[in-house]
Parts: C-alpha cells; structure tokens; sequence
C-alpha cells in the first residue's frame, strides 16, 4: 500500500552566532524524498510556521562553494519541478494532520538549532506522532526537537532512550572549517543531559539508531540510511 510521508524542515532564519541567513540542510530532504517516491510512497513537506523553504548555502550543490559540490543525488531531485514546488508555500505545522502520515521525519540544518525552541506546536506535533506509536524521526540538527518534546506525563521522549544526533566531533570539525563557533548548543551534550542514551559512530559516517518507534540519524551524511530504515520498518508492519 502506499504510504504518506511527512518531512519537517525548519523555516529560515538567521544564526546568532555567525549572522549568517540559515534554513534546513539540501540532502537531509532530497535523499529521503528520493528513497521514499522511489518505492512509491506520497511524500509532502511541512514547517512550523509554513511558507517558503531555504536551504543553507553550502548544502546547495550549486552553490560557488563547491562544499556539497559532490552530491549528484541532490543536484537532479532540487531541479525535479515537483520537489521545488514542495518547498514553497509549506503548510504550517499548526495546518498539518497527523493522522495523515505514516512516518514523519525532521530534518536538519543549521536553522533548527536557533529556531525550534520557540516553536511549541512542533513540540507538541512530535511529542503526540511519537506516542501515537507511528514511526517518529529526526535526523542531524534536526534532533534539536528532541531537547524539548516530551511525553504527556512531562517526561522527556528520549530519557533512557538510544539516540544518535550531530554530534560533538562533527561540531568541532565544522568550527575548524568555519573558523568560527557555528553552534550556540550542542545536540549530544543536550541529550545526554536530559538522559538520552546517545549513540555515535565516527564523524560523517552513515549512522542510524532505532529504539521503538523512535528513529534518529547522526547527520547529512545518514539521510539516505535513515529513509532506508523507516522503509523496512513501516514494510515489517504489514
């Protein structure tokens, strides 16, 4: 049967630490849009606030930095006319059934980390998907949500729980490649914090961590994996 997919990105904003214009990260939502209408499955996009999407700069393949230079898979599905349509006039969180989806993924970038705090319908949105028992993802700074949602009983989802996220090896190599803290928290140090029990495999390796219904990728480099994974778990159901 087929499957809807929603994919969460956060709405653009600017860093307070570099000043820089920030958005979601390209291949943290092409990659699993590509797993996902390859197998067939309806895949729509959604934002807290809703309205159109940005991508941070150096995600875009096209971009002068030649940073994300090398990701093919991106440079066809950002051109894809359907897919750019997606990223425009995204229904707010607040406007979103969730009663409509499968699986919902939220994706990361350098946005989420200043940006979702405030955004208490998104908490909330998360908090009740999980407990649903319907698969619930993050992936990279995108597990920022989980500092914040938490269960109906005031818990934290991810106490006791096994997670992955950015981790803190990953934020010292993009300082050193920024020449500048990027950052104002940091996603394992948070985690940890309020009891998550974080999972991490080298720096900007595929890394993808189930518990339950709960599923979380290391970072961009885990997005294609992570679609993969909610594949087979949403395929073992039936």
């Amino acid at each position: 049967m087929t499957k809807n997919i929603l994919i969460i990105a956060a709405n653009p904003t600017v860093s307070s630490t570099t000043g820089w214009p920030v958005g979601f990260w390209a291949s943290e939502v092409t990659h699993p849009f590509h797993v996902f209408t390859s197998r067939g499955y309806k895949v729509e996009i959604a934002s807290p606030k809703g309205g159109n999407l940005e991508m941070d700069a150096m995600s875009n393949p096209f971009d002068d930095s030649k940073y994300s230079d090398w990701d093919e898979l991106s440079k066809k599905v950002l051109q894809d006319k359907a897919f750019k349509k997606l990223l425009t006039n995204t229904p707010s969180i607040s406007e979103v059934n969730p009663d409509d989806y499968d699986a919902i993924i939220v994706a990361g970038g350098q946005a989420p980390m200043f940006n979702f705090e405030s955004e208490i319908t998104l908490h909330d949105f998360f908090s009740q998907f999980y407990e649903s028992g319907k698969i619930t993802s993050a992936l990279c700074h995108g597990t920022a949500i989980l500092r914040y949602a938490k269960h109906s009983n005031g818990y934290f989802i991810v106490e006791g729980k096994n997670v992955t996220g950015f981790t803190n090896g990953e934020e010292d190599d993009a300082d050193q490649a920024a020449g500048t803290k990027v950052m104002p928290w940091r996603i394992e140090d948070e985690l940890k914090k309020i009891g998550a029990q974080f999972v991490k495999s080298d720096n900007w390796k595929p890394n993808v961590v189930v518990d339950g219904n709960l599923v979380t990728g290391q970072q961009n480099m885990s997005g294609e994996e992570l679609a993969k994974t909610i594949v087979k778990l949403l395929e073992n159901k039936e």
